[in-house]
């Protein structure tokens, strides 16, 4: 049997005398769309830089592929979107140059690109919508493009695992649409999807499992039995499926 493509085994993380994470574990295998919730410091974005190998566990192991993440990274097996506070959007860059860090690890110690880096960030550029704004300034895109721009680069590196820390925050409705269609497309390929949303009602749609986090992780089984009130109040504690649009 292959190895999971995240495998987390009783992770606790500390900031301080913050316990970020309690003994969460996860395993997730290729080709799933995992929608991650959990209320404002649940510990979502803690376990993504956990496996992306960002933040180091006290206790516990990750894995990414069988091996350590700071490995996996090198390889360029894993992407990371992050939240839009977690960028400097004033970088002089245009969307092609941020799409071909994605292929950095295909270039040597030089980072020239070659017509192979070129293609791929092409078609990365196509897949999300964004090829006719390619030379614009990344930060003088709107909050969906620019997540779009991200998810470009993960496609243009080959990564087979994407981590997306709250992807629909802020965005339009057409990013939001295009962005879940490509973690669709993505995951039929074969690729490994992890996401943060506080959108619970578009979870059954986006999503072929999900996993409800309270610095462990209280459930994860398919979205419907996830989206239960009896098991979304575990970790909110209230009707988080009332009236309007719902968050986490």
């Amino acid at each position: 049997m292959s190895a999971p493509a995240i495998d987390v085994r009783d992770v606790t993380v500390h900031y301080g005398d913050v316990v970020a994470l309690d003994g969460a574990t996860l395993r997730l295998g290729a080709g799933a769309v995992c929608g991650l919730i959990g209320m404002n410091g649940s510990g979502k974005s803690t376990l993504m830089k956990s496996i992306m190998g960002l933040v180091r566990p006290d206790e516990g192991q990750v894995l990414v592929d069988g091996r350590p993440p700071s490995k996996a990274r090198r390889s360029g097996a894993i992407s990371y979107v992050p939240q839009s506070e977690d960028v400097d959007w004033a970088f002089p860059v245009s969307v092609r140059d941020v799409v071909m860090m994605g292929r950095y690890g295909h270039q040597g110690f030089t980072r020239r690109p070659r017509a192979a880096d070129r293609a791929a960030v092409a078609e990365a550029l196509d897949r999300v919508e964004l090829a006719d704004l390619a030379d614009r300034q990344i930060g003088a895109l709107s909050g969906g493009q620019r997540k779009r721009a991200f998810v470009a680069r993960g496609i243009a590196q080959g990564a087979s695992i994407l981590l997306l820390d709250e992807p629909f925050a802020g965005v339009d409705k057409r990013s939001e649409a295009t962005i879940s269609a490509l973690l669709g497309e993505l995951a039929a390929e074969g690729r490994t999807v992890l996401v943060s949303t506080h959108d619970l009602h578009a979870l059954p749609e986006l999503c072929t499992e999900a996993v409800l986090l309270l610095r462990r992780v209280l459930l994860h089984s398919t979205p419907a039995e996830v989206l239960e009130p009896a098991n979304l109040a575990m970790a909110f504690g209230l009707d988080v499926l009332g009236r309007g649009r719902a968050t986490a």
